[in-house]
């Protein structure tokens, strides 16, 4: 029993050791303020330290070498608390306004509104908008999930719609500078901040089907007028804090589906924690799972139909663009939550 005992508490301590030292490598990797060999230099001797330590756990002689790796790892969690978010920045033009948004009785206002007209990735033109909204007049709430490399992992974006026809998509993306491109490993180290972009949907819809190719999926939320006036308020005040208050990207714990959450939970929603959550390629069966989407036809059935990449490119980039990729829509559910 002893020995047992032994045995695990060694592995705990191995794992614990190696757990820290890959984390401690890769953050001086990716966030040390100097030039590429100097942070591969620096990344390599904590890896190497880690190395040693566990060997002189293993041989019994560990009481230095954990003592010289606590300090190295206290060092560098001191310096990482540090690091804090840009609030300028030579942005990528797509992401370069942070929208805000006022709200005087029924009426909103989001200044930065994105409207591009988009030819390719790099080739597009800006504008950007101020527009208001009425917010008595807001029917819908859809979800929109782009899958760019497989079904495990997708981008989720949230549209509202109003009676006139109009819809703005919000979308919680990295806001990577100029040439800057994703990085799921790089954004757990602080990488990017965060930006939350309001757009029209021929934009932000557009150039994920027409213009990337990517697999988009529409799906009605199944909402009362009244919580998706909550929640459209609620992405607006977020919005507002975060330009006041820069905030890091982290690809597992501040992304484009946690985001929405801490969003649905300041509602007094419940959102149970799910591998669904981080894993979001399958966030619709979640959803589904939960009656936010509507149950009264197969999940299979929502899926079969949620495609919309094809609608996307016969429309274009046109002005009906919203309404070309809702035709002949099957399933629309009523509010009942």
């Amino acid at each position: 029993m002893r020995r047992a005992f032994h045995f695990l508490a060694l592995t705990g301590v191995f794992i614990v050791i190696l757990l820290v030292s890959a984390w401690s490598s890769l953050a001086l990797w990716y966030r040390l303020p100097l030039p590429l060999p100097a942070r591969a230099m620096f990344a390599a001797l904590f890896a190497a330290l880690g190395v040693w330590t566990i060997v002189s756990v293993i041989r019994h002689r560990w009481r230095a070498p954990t003592g010289v790796f606590s300090v190295a790892f206290a060092i560098v969690l001191s310096w990482w608390f540090t690091l804090a978010p840009p609030a300028v920045g030579d942005w990528s033009p797509d992401v370069a306004r942070q929208v805000t948004g006022t709200i005087s009785g029924d009426t909103l206002t989001l200044n930065g509104v994105r409207d591009f007209t988009w030819r390719s990735d790099t080739d597009y033109t800006e504008n950007w908008k101020t527009k208001t909204y009425d917010l008595k007049t807001l029917t819908s709430v859809d979800l929109f999930m782009s899958y760019w490399s497989g079904p495990l992992m997708g981008h989720m974006l949230v549209s509202f719609g109003f009676s006139n026809g109009e819809h703005v998509a919000w979308s919680v993306e990295v806001r990577r500078k100029r040439g800057g491109a994703f990085s799921p490993i790089a954004d757990l180290f602080k990488s990017n901040p965060l930006v939350i972009v309001a757009a029209e949907e021929r934009d932000i819809i557009g150039v994920r089907t027409i213009v990337r190719g990517e697999d988009v999926q529409l799906y009605r939320v199944n909402v009362l007028p009244q919580t998706a006036r909550n929640l459209l308020v609620a992405y607006v005040e977020d919005a507002n804090k975060l330009s006041r208050q820069p905030q890091w990207y982290n690809s597992l714990m501040t992304n484009c589906t946690t985001a929405v959450v801490a969003i649905v939970r300041t509602l007094g929603g419940t959102v149970p924690l799910d591998w669904r959550l981080y894993v979001n390629g399958y966030l619709p069966e979640y959803a589904y799972d939960q009656g936010i989407l509507d149950t009264g036809s197969p999940m299979a059935v929502l899926r079969k139909q949620s495609h919309i990449a094809e609608k996307a490119k016969a429309a274009g980039m046109s002005e009906d663009f919203s309404e070309a990729i809702r035709r002949d829509r099957v399933t629309e559910p009523p509010a009942t939550n």
